[in-house]
């Protein structure tokens, strides 16, 4: 190296321009592919973000009361029979098989008191 100073017309004659020459091959075509592809790795990231909250906000939803029988005292006498019905399915889905075809009876199946009563036993 020297240690005079260059000048400034020479400094500048020794600059280089950092883009490429248009007759590089595949200009036009590298420059859209490397587009594309940055394009479809920021959709991955934000689908991966987006699919990230909505597993924690389901996650905060199914949490609750932790005895399943007390969050269903205050509902009404239908709804409480749905949710027991499904506690029924998610606990024993062998007996939920069987009193399955009884459901849609006129009769409207097993009782209310007997199916509170196997599900508390079974939660």
């Amino acid at each position: 190296m020297k240690d005079t100073a260059l000048s400034e017309t020479a400094m500048l004659a020794s600059l280089r321009d950092i883009r490429l020459p248009p007759e590089t091959p595949g200009g036009l075509v590298a420059e859209l592919a490397v587009a594309s592809g940055l394009a479809g790795l920021a959709a991955l990231l934000v689908v991966g973000l987006l699919r990230l909250l909505s597993n924690r906000r389901a996650v905060a939803q199914e949490l609750g009361p932790t005895d399943p029988m007390a969050a269903l005292a205050d509902k009404p006498e239908a709804e409480r029979r749905i949710a027991l019905l499904h506690l029924l399915r998610a606990r024993a889905p062998e007996r939920y098989a069987a009193i399955r075809g009884d459901l849609y009876r006129r009769e409207g199946g097993i009782e209310q008191k007997a199916l509170e009563a196997e599900v508390a036993r079974l939660v």
